[in-house]
Formats: structure tokens, C-alpha cells, sequence
């Protein structure tokens, strides 16, 4: 079942945020900006979910072959928009596992330290789990981790990290360099990094090049394949709606899907299914992305997963973009207006836009922003993130966040102008 959208741009803009279940403060919806952190929950989800409940109270164990989108292979109906939106050829991609799991696996086909090239190259303060990640596959190839990983970080003074600092430290370090592992969106500045320059760097020292791309998958323009990215994984549940936890996906490009010397710690389920149930000894892997699956995925956050691609499904991917260009400029005029809030997102940058708040008035702001029913999130020890999602967030949600910004703003005046009256007459 798809309910379909009208197919005129300003339709779908009208309707679309309409697909979505909006969370509620006092019987009155909330305002959501935190799409950055977990995506709200498309109408179709719970219909889909329902659907594989039925199923299995009816069907039980037949329910792998008999059920009205039969479990053994949910998953491939999800491939062709995951395709899409990642930029890629469906033997590219599949639905499985975990975002920091399924790096692990990666990792495993494509960190192979040897020689003199035995080093990653990274972000400087990626997301904590990218951190460990490194760390610790580093480690489990006995290496020394203040060694073996290469951190970029911004100049001093700055937020974001230049693309010329990125690929002179790929050029500079490219004899020793195994991989190149960036996010593509940085989570706290929401900097849209030069994936296509940064995979042509490591690629001429030699080097794999892979990407996170927890908050870039649904939010930019990936064109993976094109761009001959190696590896790639993401979650699904901030720009991808699928659900709190939901299943993850991967990428590997079709030059790697099907070659047998790289390693890869292999399962039942990433094994050639036309003699999957013969039950053999002896690896033998599914051709593309799917030869690196495990077990047998999670069908119920799937047909969440499916609930939220329908609709992306729909969307003209250009016209995906260019709203949520427009709905970026839109808060950015509006943040601008208050010399308290510093902008430390890039123009180039996804749907996200992190504030710096000046003066210690970033906690007392977030709060004042929630009572309002806007919902951002926030980053000690002064940082508000608010994400714009053109699935779901619309120009009049903005001007509610410059009334709330007003109001805030106006206050702390009215109070700082009686304290300095206070002050006046103590003096």
C-alpha cells in the first residue's frame, strides 16, 4: 500500500509534512527540529509494521515465504530507493546491521595494514563511536592508536575543517595512509565535507577511502558510486524516519562486490542464496553489498524503514534538496537577526544549523525554545543544532522560531535593564 503524494513541487511541499506524526506538548504539536538526531515517524510505519505482526501471528515460521512481503527477502524491496538516495547501483547497497557494526565489518575487507601503510586518516572530534571505532580496530591489529591515526582538526579560531588542510594531509602522509575513514556531514557543525575530492585524494596515494554517513544519508546529494567511494555505511533512523535504533545499510562499490581476496568475516545470510539451504561448508558470498550481511535482518524495522522510503519514493530528489536549501536560508536570515547567536555551520552544509550561544544564555534559551514546542537538541556547553527537514518542516515552523527567539531575547534585555539599575544604586 503507497499513498501517493501530488506530484506538483508546491503540492508536495503542502502535503508532505502531513505523512508524518508530529509529537505533542500540552494536545498541541510540536515544532520538530532535531530530524538530526531521530526522525519522526512516517503514517505508513505503523500499517507496515502491523502488517509483518499479522503475518506472524497467522503464518508463524511461514511467514519467511508466505507472508504478504515474505521476510526472506524484505530487504530487497527497500534496495532500489536506497540505491537512489545513496548515489548507487542496487548491488551497492542493502539493508542490515548497525551503523558501528557494520564499519567494524567493513573495516575488516578494507583496513589491512601492511608496510609502511598502515594508518587512518580521520576527522579530529568525529563522533565518539567513529572514535572508539578507529581506536579499537587499530588496536586489534596490534597497533599503537597515537601512532597509527591521523587527525584533522579545524585551524585555530575555527569550526570547520578546510578541504585544502584535508587533502594536503592526505597528499603529505599518502605512503603510509591504509584508509581514509570522514564522516560526510560533521555532527556537531553540520559541515558537508568534499567527499568527491577527499575519495580522488586517497585514491592517488593508494589509499580506501569509506565514509559515516549517519547524518548525510537522506539530507545531501550522494552520488557514491560516481564518485567511486569504496565503503560506505549510515543508520536510518535521523534523515531515513525508520524508527529509534532501526536497521542500518551499507555501501560497497561494485569494482570491490565481488572479489575474493578481500577479507570479510562472512554469515548464513551474505551467503549466495540460490544454495543458501544446502547448508555447505565454505563461504561462498552473495554478489555486491549483500555478501557482507550477517543474520537475517530485523523485519519489523524494515517495514518502518519501507514506510519512509515510499515517501522519499515520491519526491523528486532535486526538489528534495532545493527545499531544504531554501528552508536553510530561511532560519539562517532569521538567526542572524540576534547578535547573541553565532552561526558555526558552513553554507556548505546539510539540513542542519548548529548556534553557538554567547553570554551563558544557551541553557536558558533551549528551555525557553521548549516551552514554545520548538524541539532542537542541544550540546554542551553552548551549542543549540536545529535541522530543517524539508520531509517534514515548513517556512511558517521558522517564524514560530524567530517569535520564540523575540521573546527570549526581549526578556533578558528587560532583566539586564534592571539589574544595571540595581547596580546603579548600589554604586
Amino acid at each position: 500500500m503507497v499513498h501517493h503524494l501530488s506530484t506538483t513541487p508546491q503540492s508536495l511541499f503542502e502535503q508532505m509534512e502531513r505523512q508524518f506524526l508530529k509529537p505533542r506538548m500540552d494536545r498541541k504539536p510540536v515544532h520538530y527540529f532535531c530530524g538530526n538526531s531521530l526522525g519522526l515517524q512516517p503514517i505508513m510505519a505503523r500499517h507496515y509494521v502491523s502488517e509483518v505482526l499479522n503475518d506472524w501471528s497467522e503464518l508463524a515460521v511461514d511467514g519467511h515465504f508466505y507472508a504478504i512481503n515474505r521476510w526472506y527477502d524484505y530487504h530487497k524491496q527497500l534496495l532500489p530507493n536506497l540505491a537512489r538516495i545513496a548515489g548507487a547501483e542496487q548491488t551497492e547497497v542493502t539493508a542490515m546491521g548497525t551503523l558501528t557494526g557494520n564499519l567494524h565489518l567493513l573495516m575488516v575487507s578494507f583496513y589491512k595494514p601492511k608496510g609502511k601503510r598502515t594508518k587512518i586518516l580521520m576527522e579530529a572530534s568525529a563522533f565518539p563511536s567513529d572514535q572508539y571505532l578507529v581506536e579499537t580496530q587499530v588496536r586489534f591489529h596490534g597497533l599503537n592508536p597515537d601512532e597509527h591515526i591521523i587527525e584533522i582538526k579545524p585551524r585555530n579560531g575555527e569550526w570547520i575543517i578546510r578541504t585544502e588542510d584535508i587533502l594536503k594531509t592526505i597528499k603529505e602522509n599518502g605512503e603510509e595512509i591504509a584508509v581514509v575513514l570522514f564522516s560526510g556531514v560533521q555532527y556537531l557543525t553540520g559541515q558537508v565535507f568534499e567527499l568527491e575530492q577527499i575519495a580522488k585524494a586517497a585514491h592517488q596515494v593508494g589509499a580506501y577511502v569509506g565514509f559515516d554517513l549517519a547524518h548525510a544519508i537522506g539530507n545531501i546529494n550522494l552520488k557514491l558510486h560516481k564518485w567511486n567511494v569504496d565503503f560506505a555505511a549510515w543508520c536510518s533512523y535521523k534523515y531515513l524516519n525508520a524508527g529509534p535504533g532501526a536497521i542500518a545499510g551499507i555501501f560497497v562499490h561494485e569494482n570491490h562486490g565481488s572479489r575474493s581476496d578481500l577479507n570479510r568475516f562472512g554469515g548464513w545470510w551474505g551467503y549466495d542464496e540460490e544454495t543458501r539451504f544446502l547448508m555447505e561448508k565454505g563461504f561462498k558470498p552473495m554478489q555486491g553489498a549483500q555478501g557482507w550481511q550477517l543474520s537475517n535482518e530485523n523485519v519489523m524495522s524494515m517495514a518502518s524503514l519501507r514506510a519512509s522510503l515510499e515517501l522519499y519514493e515520491q519526491v523528486p530528489i532535486d526538489w528534495l534538496f532545493e527545499q531544504r536549501k531554501e528552508l536553510g536560508f530561511h532560519l539562517e536570515d532569521v538567526l542572524l537577526k540576534f547578535s547573541d547567536l553565532q552561526i558555526i555551520s558552513p553554507q556548505r552544509r546539510g539540513a542542519q544549523i548548529s548556534i553557538l550561544v554567547k553570554n551563558g544564555k544557551g541553557k536558558a534559551l533551549f528551555q525557553h525554545l521548549h516551552s514554545n514546542k520548538i524541539l532542537g537538541d542541544w550540546r554542551e556547553p553552548d551549542i543549540i543544532r536545529l535541522a530543517a527537514s524539508p520531509m517534514y518542516n515548513t517556512h511558517n515552523e521558522i517564524d514560530q522560531i524567530e517569535a520564540a527567539l523575540k521573546s527570549f531575547f526581549a526578556n533578558a534585555s528587560i532583566q539586564s535593564g534592571k539589574k544595571s539599575k540595581m547596580e546603579a544604586v548600589i554604586g
